[in-house]
């Protein structure tokens, strides 16, 4: 099938997809205010520190920021293989992970500086979050960064005008959007709460874990909740994860 994307009905993909951008906005915020600079998602602003830390010989500064960019690659890996193993119930796995990933860093060792063990967790939370949702060339949807989105947006801009844009191009505003809106929401959280405010994000990604098991028990192999994608970012001859057997009633 030409469509590639997941949930393969935009009803439900183009809600999640805002409300995780969004939830990654907030607990990137968040984290970048508690761990002194350090972001949790945005993985091109850790790799210009990373390079500014080998550029001052900032070793301790170096070994923190890697294992954070190994944790969120790890996160992505783990992600996309649970997309690809779980089925119909990709969307409940997958969330459900999450979840319970923001809310153990609260309970986890503080670490040493050069291995924020706490972080860790919400990191692998985030780079997880981006193997969810697929947009309609099977690729993975940029929910935890926005550069993409924005690059996606301009070149969309262009080929509105040469052609016409990608199917994907109508969410890169919003998707920078909700990010921006999550971001503001996690500075003002973290303001009052502290560290305590990644139940937010935590809360945020369980009650989407819900709403989408009792929509997956309601309605199975509905578009709503599946689709006929292969796993994200796979090759075009790549085999469906799952087929969706049931049409979608108006």
């Amino acid at each position: 099938m030409d469509d590639k994307s997941f949930p393969a009905s935009p009803i439900t993909r183009v809600p999640l997809a805002l409300a995780l951008s969004g939830l990654a906005g907030c607990a990137d915020a968040i984290g970048f205010l508690q761990f002194s600079q350090l972001f949790m998602s945005f993985m091109s602003g850790n790799t210009t520190r990373f390079g500014v830390a080998v550029a001052g010989a900032d070793w301790e500064g170096v070994t923190r920021i890697t294992s954070v960019i190994a944790i969120f690659c790890f996160g992505a890996f783990a992600g996309t293989l649970i997309a690809a193993w779980s089925g119909r119930w990709r969307l409940p796995v997958l969330l459900g992970l999450q979840a319970a990933f923001l809310s153990v860093g609260l309970i986890m060792p503080q670490g040493p500086y050069a291995f924020p063990i706490h972080a860790y967790p919400v990191v692998f939370a985030l780079g997880m979050q981006n193997a969810t949702l697929q947009d309609e060339d099977g690729r993975s949807l940029a929910l935890t960064y926005v550069t993409g989105a924005v690059v996606r947006f301009g070149t969309g801009l262009a080929n509105l005008l040469l052609h016409k844009p990608a199917k994907s191009f109508w969410i890169q505003a919003p998707l920078w959007g909700a990010l921006s809106a999550g971001a503001v929401t996690g500075g003002v959280l973290h303001a009052h709460f502290g560290e305590n405010a990644f139940l937010f994000p935590a809360i945020l990604a369980a009650a989407l874990a819900v709403g989408v098991t009792l929509l997956t028990l309601a309605r199975p192999g509905s578009p709503l909740i599946a689709g006929t994608a292969p796993a994200p970012d796979a090759p075009k001859d790549a085999r469906p994860v799952y087929v969706v057997r049931e049409p979608l009633r108006s």
